[in-house]
């Protein structure tokens, strides 16, 4: 029966053989962490949302080719048998982010830490070189 007060959501996916992040909430976990880049004069500076998670759940790689990687899992709650959940919305199970940094990152000076549920990664910038210019005198 139709109900237009629920606050369900349909959803047109949910039995085909892939997942979305509606029909498979196991598979939705946080594919889609909401992460910041913004560079500075110093470095380039990530902030990730990652609530609920431990520093212990998460890790903060860098990779051949200048490549940052961040990922974990968030575990499921344990089942209770003396209650039905009604709806399940907040995100579980793994998620990875990768960033490709540009030349100018010091990747052997990578820093993260971990406050209130949000991630920082700082990455220190090298100096730019500006090329050498020589002016050339025209003759005639």
């Amino acid at each position: 029966m139709f109900d237009p007060f629920s606050l369900d959501i349909w959803d047109p996916f949910k039995g085909f053989p892939f997942s979305t992040t509606l029909a498979d909430p196991e598979r939705s976990a946080f594919s889609s962490t909401s992460c910041d880049w913004k560079e500075t004069p110093d470095a380039h500076i990530f902030k990730a949302d990652l609530p609920g998670l431990k520093k212990e759940e998460v890790k903060v790689e860098v990779e051949e080719g200048r490549v940052l990687q961040i990922s974990g899992e968030k575990s499921k709650e344990q089942e209770d048998k003396n209650g039905k959940w009604h709806q399940i919305e907040r995100s579980r199970g793994k998620f990875l982010r990768r960033f490709r940094l540009p030349e100018n990152a010091k990747m052997d000076e990578v820093k993260a830490s971990m406050e209130n549920g949000v991630l920082t990664v700082t990455v220190p910038k090298e100096e730019v070189k500006k090329p050498k210019v020589k002016a050339i005198e025209i003759s005639g």
